[in-house]
């Protein structure tokens, strides 16, 4: 199967058989407690997740190439609160974590000492693994107080027989100034003594080449490292071992993770999701924690950076999220970024995936958050939701013709003046009021067309609709929601 990078190019991974367990390779909308609970015992191999936290303010969050900015309200009002919320999902998320498997709990400082708390009472104390210290950011000017900088992840396993893949640093500059030799092709080196002189335990006293000493390796060894090309003859008369850098793993990962740099917002996978995680992090927790064809969940996935890195991996992956908005652009990534495509018939055999429970019911949408109900209409009639969501000027969204080439005016990506408003009221039934509203920005801004979404319209809406392209010539076209879930707008559209 290729898949596509992150820049672009195209990449041959092995396609892995799915699970004979559970579905894999599956989005679900929903809450993660409920889902869950449909999920057998010992069932995946690594659990990471990242909770959102009350920090008393709203996000302002931008998404990917569209820039659609939303909010993101707190959802726990005390750190009481936070706990009693995570609290049965964590312990659904040790009853479906395998014996062998791993727990990542990704979280700052508001709460992660009572967090630590939590899970080692779900977990044991024994199955605690790390605390990882993860520099999330440069440093920070916090008024009285010292910069808060750093993420902690609590690292636990349910037993003491779980996978793991020791990782490895780059070694700092100081160190690789001192492989300073070269072999003709290029190989960097540094020699070290072969001697034993000193060392207790004794050693190997025989002549070599001429060279008579108490050597570490018996003389077999010599001759199979000198047949390797390992030994370095000194101009004195000495010898000595080769040791080369590119056989040099590296340091072993520790618990202080400060060489991994956070999105910034010049990067290339930066969605403006508050907490995105960048793809690097992901990708060393799944390396160390698991293996190929390995099932990772994440129940928190936001924008899906670990079904990303999963993914790029060859692990088999599930992601759940209480979003739609998170869920949409979950399956935008997986498409655009992995080159993974949203098709049934393809997820049935292992290669592609699918998203499930979005809210495509009356029912459920009218139980969204006003702006995720907004969001869900714009982005259904094939709109783009606004930058903001105060001072939009009545303006939900907008939809652009592909007449509309975008074109680059300072550095920003602007549209051609061609673009039709969208409205959006989340009621029973839009009035004449709602319509009259709309009408004033439609005269506003000129445009000949426009939008209207709402589960509903009261006689007068629909007559003042009719009224105001015979006075103007500028057409409203109201949709209701049935009529997107039915698929019927195309000929309203048209």
């Amino acid at each position: 199967m290729a898949k596509k990078s992150a820049s672009g190019s195209k990449k041959v991974t092995k396609v892995g058989k799915p699970s004979a367990l559970i579905d894999t390779r599956v989005i679900y909308c929903g809450d993660n407690l409920e889902q869950l609970a449909k999920l057998p015992e010992n069932c995946v191999d690594l659990i990471y997740i990242d909770p959102p936290f009350n920090s008393n303010r709203n996000y302002e969050v931008f998404w990917g190439e569209t820039k659609e900015k939303r909010a993101f309200a707190d959802r726990h009002a005390s750190t009481q609160g936070y706990i009693e919320f995570m609290r049965p999902r964590c312990e659904e998320l040790h009853r479906v974590l395998k014996k062998t498997g791993s727990f990542y709990f990704h979280c700052d400082w508001h709460a992660s000492h009572y967090v630590k708390v939590m899970l080692d009472q779900i977990f044991d104390e024994s199955s605690f693994q790390n605390e990882i210290v993860w520099k999330r950011t440069t440093a920070h000017n916090d008024p009285k107080r010292y910069g808060a900088n750093v993420d902690s992840i609590f690292f636990y396993t349910k037993s003491n027989k779980y996978t793991w893949n020791t990782q490895y640093r780059s070694h700092n500059e100081n160190y690789l100034a001192r492989f300073r030799q070269k072999d003709p092709d290029g190989r960097r080196w540094q020699d070290y003594d072969l001697t034993a002189k000193g060392l207790s335990g004794g050693g190997y006293e025989y002549e070599y080449k001429g060279v008579t000493s108490l050597w570490r390796c018996p003389i077999e060894t010599m001759k199979q490292l000198d047949e390797d090309r390992k030994l370095h003859f000194t101009s004195k008369g000495g010898i000595r071992i080769k040791r080369y850098l590119d056989e040099n793993k590296g340091i072993p990962l520790q618990a202080l993770w400060d060489d991994i740099s956070p999105i910034n917002s010049q990067a290339a996978e930066k969605l403006g999701y508050p907490t995105q995680k960048p793809l690097a992090l992901l990708d060393r927790i799944i390396k160390a924690s698991s293996n190929e064809n390995d099932i990772i969940l994440d129940a928190f996935c936001g924008c899906g950076t670990a079904l990303v890195a999963a993914d790029n991996l060859n692990r088999q992956w599930i992601g759940i999220d209480v979003s739609p908005t998170a869920c949409r652009v979950m399956a935008k990534r997986m498409r655009d970024i992995c080159g993974v495509k949203e098709d049934e018939k393809l997820w049935r055999v292992g290669r592609g995936f699918v998203v499930r429970d979005l809210p495509w019911s009356e029912k459920k949408l009218r139980e969204l958050p006003p702006f995720e109900f907004e969001n869900w209409a714009v982005i259904a009639i094939g709109g783009i939701p606004n930058k903001a969501q105060v001072g939009d000027m009545g303006i939900d969204g907008r939809i652009y013709p592909v007449s509309a080439t975008p074109k680059k005016v300072e550095g920003e990506l602007n549209f051609m003046d061609l673009w039709y408003p969208i409205q959006v009221k989340q009621k029973n039934k839009a009035g004449r009021p709602d319509i009259d509203s709309f009408e004033a920005v439609m005269m506003r801004e000129d445009r000949t067309k426009g939008f209207f979404v709402s589960f509903d319209y009261t006689g007068d809406a629909m007559s003042e609709i009719d009224a105001f392209f015979k006075r103007t010539g500028k057409s409203i076209i109201a949709l209701t929601v049935k009529d997107i879930l039915e698929e019927q707008i195309a000929y309203k559209l048209a």
